[in-house]
């Protein structure tokens, strides 16, 4: 067999509803990866459905799980050039997608790059705000000053990892840290807004406040000179939930989700509080813009013209 394109790296846990799109969306890409599970030790059918794609499937035991370590992991059983990281509860829109995220490689300056990440009819209406936010529409890939990225749909030279594998110990943002790393070595951090995939977020607000107090311990790991005080909380809490508010009342929906926006506001803060409250210092402030700031009022959505037909998917 000869070297693959790339190879796609999936962790999965209990993912038996998703994973099937997303192994079917891989197929239909105009690029034919290498795929790889990582499954940290599924009960449920996750792994029994895999077993019916082209996938080699890799385990880690729950105990030894990271971000990290199950990316690493994955990636010492990969052959392709560049790792593309996927979340096992994404799926690609278009059958490029693989094609769009893996182009600026072609610059030998590049070391990552990321795409696209939109919700669902079911993705609570303040996720669909920060997926805007961090995730913009637009055409063309984007080079950027600084290291934001996301490991749900991103893709990194191979190369450069086995220079400088994923930190296994952060609780979450081991893609962050990698970016920020590579960046400091000279090398490019790149935005393709047409490599889109679907992102399904069906969480509690429990697990939405897991979620966001993981990545700011994580955060504060990264960068030691991190805060985030109550004063923090309450401004950003209040800036996101009248953001929100516009936006939903602007789109004819602020009757049906005001309530939903201003728990998921609250315990997304609340949780960055619990996180940070041991720092001192200062956030630096683009970091600090790209992971809390509302959505400008003024902001409107503007798809990015596409002329390839969109994936069909057998429901």
């Amino acid at each position: 067999m000869g070297e693959p394109c790339c190879s796609v790296i999936i962790r999965a846990y209990n993912e038996e509803r998703h994973i099937g799109r997303l192994l079917e969306g891989i197929l239909h890409q105009t690029l034919k990866p290498e795929i790889i599970l990582v499954d940290s030790g599924s009960t449920d059918a996750t792994v029994a459905i895999a077993r019916r794609y082209p996938v080699h499937i890799v385990h880690i035991s729950p105990e030894a799980f990271t971000f990290g370590r199950a990316l690493n992991v994955g990636i010492q059983h990969a052959r392709g050039p560049f790792i593309v990281n996927a979340s096992a509860h994404v799926y690609p829109v278009y059958p490029d997608w693989l094609e769009r995220l893996l182009a600026p490689f072609a610059d030998p300056r590049v070391a990552v790059t990321y795409g696209k990440q939109r919700g669902t009819t079911t993705t609570k209406f303040s996720e669909h705000q920060i997926f805007a936010t961090w995730f913009p529409d637009g055409q063309g890939p984007r080079v950027q000053d600084h290291p934001f990225c996301n490991n749900a749909n991103a893709a990194i030279r191979r190369a450069l990892w086995e220079q400088h594998p994923y930190d296994e110990s952060l609780p979450g943002l081991e893609d962050l840290a990698w970016a920020k790393w590579a960046m400091e070595q000279g090398y490019r951090v790149v935005y393709v807004p047409e490599a889109e995939v679907i992102h399904v977020h069906d969480e509690t607000f429990r697990q939405i406040y897991n979620r966001y107090r993981r990545e700011a311990m994580a955060f504060k790991r990264i960068y030691p000179d991190a805060r985030f005080t109550l004063s923090d909380f309450a401004r950003l809490f209040l800036s996101n939930v009248i953001s929100d508010w516009w936006h939903a009342w602007r789109q004819g929906v602020w009757r049906r989700v005001w309530w939903e926006v201003v728990q998921f506001r609250f315990w997304q803060f609340w949780g960055t509080y619990q996180g940070y409250r041991l720092a001192h210092r200062p956030l630096t402030d683009q970091l600090r813009q790209t992971f809390y700031y509302p959505r400008r009022l003024n902001d409107r959505p503007q798809p990015s013209r596409r002329d390839v037909a969109p994936i069909r998917y057998n429901e």
